[in-house]
């Protein structure tokens, strides 16, 4: 199975950064992402970077990208994480939100059960952070209309890494405490949902 790990935003994108601008969201995503990328690859998955680019990258164009991989390897043998960090405001000022969530598209498809790895990963990688999760349809994604879970020919999960906008969660995501969690749980989601579809 192919694994695409795509990043949020891009260095021009305005806001997207905690009020005192230590996180920035296009960067900590893809520093994520590329730890998550070579711990897959470590693992013998095959995982690769959607965007190499520092730039923001159009969402129409991430699709095309991903949909392209779908066509040459098949829909059924690629995968898309989009790696994200959270916000409750507009960056000017720390917020009292917390907590991590992931997204699939509406409806039931394989991204649930994808997403439902991650979510299991969350909750043991993230002791003491609230899980913001979605029963309501009776697993625990959000869904949501996002361009690269609907536009996309695979199963595709977008993951909201706490919040950029909370003192806290900026102290632990900074840390190589939070790093390493946040990129383990990426890991561990991946690896149990293709090791169920061996």
């Amino acid at each position: 199975m192919k694994i695409l790990l795509d990043n949020g935003h891009g260095i021009e994108t305005p806001g997207k950064r905690s009020p005192d601008g230590r996180l920035r969201e296009y960067a900590y995503t893809r520093e994520i992402a590329a730890r998550v990328n070579a711990g897959l690859n470590e693992l013998g998955l095959s995982s690769s970077l959607l965007v190499t680019e520092l730039a923001d990258i159009s969402l129409d164009e991430r699709c095309r990208r991903v949909n392209a991989v779908c066509r040459e390897l098949g829909r059924e043998n690629v995968i898309i994480i989009s790696i994200h960090v959270n916000a409750a405001g507009r960056g000017d000022k720390w917020m009292k939100a917390t907590g991590w969530s992931c997204y699939t598209s509406r409806g039931v498809t394989r991204a649930d059960e994808l997403a439902t790895c991650l979510c299991n990963a969350a909750v043991k990688n993230l002791p003491g952070h609230r899980m913001r999760f979605d029963y309501s349809d009776g697993d625990p994604d959000h869904e949501s209309g996002f361009a690269i879970l609907n536009h996309t020919a695979c199963p595709a999960v977008l993951t909201e890494n706490l919040f950029q906008d909370s003192l806290e969660d900026v102290e632990f995501l900074l840390s190589e405490k939070g790093k390493a969690a946040i990129t383990q749980l990426h890991i561990d989601g991946i690896a149990e949902f293709v090791r169920n579809c061996a």
